[in-house]
């Protein structure tokens, strides 16, 4: 399994998921898309934790190789969901 690193703050945002939720729906990700960017890439994760939920994540990775999780939210948002192709466009959706 890949190293993960997950961002201390996130649990101030969103205090209803745990750092082991957010490894175990890493390790549980269903679908991820990278976002390229000219600064950094960013990868998007749709998983499911121990609890059974659906997480949104969002992470970096490092020159050593480890993922640097800085976003959790559940539900995923319907956005994140049509990104990693788990719900179809919408016409009219940019």
């Amino acid at each position: 399994m890949e190293d993960i690193v997950i961002d201390r703050h996130m649990r101030n945002r969103h205090p209803e998921i745990e750092d082991d939720d957010v490894r175990s729906a890493w390790k549980n990700t269903i679908s991820v898309v990278c976002r390229e960017t000219s600064e950094k890439d960013f990868y998007v994760s749709v998983g499911v934790d121990s609890k059974g939920r659906l997480l949104e994540l969002v992470a970096t990775k490092d020159s050593s190789g480890a993922f640097h999780i800085f976003h959790a939210m559940t539900p995923p948002s319907d956005k994140t969901l049509r990104e990693v192709g788990l719900m179809r466009q919408q016409s009219g959706d940019y």
